[in-house]
């Protein structure tokens, strides 16, 4: 049984540092150093050529495509970009590295000395130092078989598939972080979020975390005090998720502070994480960079990316997404908060969508933020997973918009189009849902509640006009709530004689 301190006498008695080295996949056509493809899934090592498979004889060529990929992130994060850089060989045996070495850049990164402003969910914004951004290439994947969840431990054997090898990565890697003291854990998830944003927006990775795209190794140590040396770090490997970065940061400072407060040392080590409780468990020693054996790599020469080539890639940047939050927070005239919610819901993109389509912003912001919101949370998907569009949405709300439709009404279309009835329009016809504002057949409905309702009729010819609601609800139960509420009342007031 791991001993931990509760978290909040851990922090205030120690000051937790981080680091955090983040991997994301590039989305080019092919791998890093040969032309085989890069795409998830497929049948087991359908992906490879005899490069990605390490044999012998076969020589890499760069992909400019990810050189340029590469660029592009460390230019969004701020980063000088080099003038010269090359690849080196990492030395290390693991079985899904065929070649026992990964082409990866050591001392020469393509960029370096960036960093990142990070907005946490109540606005207050932490600066995150970045040391570096270098090229790399994926291993491939164990696959164990017999054993629970896929895991090794208790499995009868394990197999490699090298689809994932040689996928172009660019792995990102802060200075230490500190100063963020009890709120370390949100930093950390903070960071990583905003990368993935990044990503998304430069059209460099699709970054979906849990294919693995976007994976964070989570480095925490602990000191008594600001003033005093950094102490022992341990590395939490391959974290694929906000909230589980997120608990292995809160986790490891709970068991490291436990081991200080008892007079223990930390090992340096790295440290696998568990999805099920939170927990981490000890991986193996943790290697320092002269442990790799890093020289140059002998079959790849420099790279120098023309000046005039980089100075055009950060010209063509896109908006970032933190920049395009604060253009949109003053077009829109959210609050804070409401804006903070939209982001937390990752719904930002669709209401764009549906305010370029032609709706308010507060009624886009309705729609989202309501009934798909809990519909999305209901059926355990994203937003945009959902079998409604911006499109729809702009459809919807101007039915509501031109009278056709009342927000019950609008509502009952909505479920129709996620059932997959149609667009808002179709639905609306085929269901019969159309408000109904004739006064002929509004009259003939309200005739009917006035002869039945004698007693509130005589209410409000008494001067108790708030009786009416009544009588309204009465027609609008008749008319399936169909009718024009307001309308009602107008006619229910004339024929009392009391408007």
């Amino acid at each position: 049984m791991t001993n931990l301190m509760d978290y909040a006498k851990a922090t205030s008695q120690f000051d937790p540092v981080l680091g955090l080295e983040v991997h994301v996949e590039l989305g080019t056509e092919t791998k890093m150093f040969d032309a085989a493809p890069n795409a998830f899934g497929g049948d087991p090592n359908t992906f490879v050529t005899p490069t990605s498979l390490g044999m012998p004889g076969s020589l890499p060529v760069v992909n400019a495509k990810a050189v340029e990929y590469a660029i592009k992130i460390g230019l969004a994060l701020n980063c000088e970009i080099a003038e010269s850089c090359r690849f080196a060989r990492k030395n290390y045996f693991y079985p899904d590295l065929a070649k026992d070495f990964q082409t990866s850049q050591s001392d020469e990164p393509i960029a370096y000395n960036g960093y990142l402003d990070v907005e946490l969910a109540d606005g207050e914004v932490f600066r995150v130092e970045i040391e570096r951004a270098h090229m790399e290439e994926d291993a491939g994947k164990n696959v164990h078989i017999g054993g629970a969840d896929g895991r090794i431990h208790g499995a009868e054997y394990s197999l490699v598939d090298y689809n994932r090898a040689g996928v172009p990565l660019v792995e990102i890697v802060t200075r230490p972080l500190a100063g963020a003291g009890a709120r370390a854990p949100e930093v950390a998830a903070a960071y990583v979020q905003t990368l993935r944003d990044i990503f998304r927006a430069l059209g460099v990775s699709e970054a979906r975390m849990e294919r693995g795209n976007v994976r964070a190794d989570v480095n925490v140590s602990l000191r008594n005090s600001p003033e005093d040396p950094f102490g022992t770090r341990t590395e939490t490997k391959n974290v694929n998720s906000f909230r589980s970065i997120e608990r292995a940061v809160r986790y490891e400072i709970s068991r490291q502070a436990a081991i200080l407060d008892g007079g223990g040392t930390i090992t340096q080590e790295t440290r696998h994480f568990h999805e099920e409780d939170g927990s981490t468990s000890s991986g193996r020693e943790k290697s320092d960079a002269e442990d790799y054996r890093y020289f140059p790599e002998p079959d790849l020469v420099p790279i120098a990316p023309d000046r005039a080539w980089v100075e055009q890639l950060r010209a063509e940047l896109p908006e970032l997404p933190a920049a395009r939050r604060r253009r949109l927070l003053d077009e829109w005239g959210f609050s804070d908060m409401e804006m903070r919610d939209v982001i937390n819901a990752d719904a930002l993109d669709v209401i764009e969508a549906t305010v370029a389509a032609g709706t308010a912003p507060a009624a886009a912001r309705k729609w989202w933020m309501g009934e798909l919101a809990r519909t999305a949370k209901d059926e355990g998907v994203a937003l945009g997973d959902l079998a409604v569009t911006p499109a729809h949405i702009a459809e919807l709300q101007g039915l509501v918009d031109d009278g056709t439709l009342t927000d019950k009404l609008a509502r009952q279309a909505l479920a129709g189009v996620l059932a997959g009835e149609g667009s808002p329009a179709e639905v609306v016809e085929q269901r019969g849902l159309k408000v109904v504002s004739d006064d002929g057949a509004l009259e003939a409905a309200v005739d009917e509640a006035l002869a039945a309702n004698p007693d509130i009729v005589a209410k409000i010819q008494g001067g108790k006009v708030q009786a009416a609601g009544a009588l309204v609800g009465a027609v609008m139960k008749a008319t399936r709530g169909q009718a024009d509420a307001a309308r009602v009342r107008e006619i229910i007031m004339t024929k009392v004689g009391a408007s």
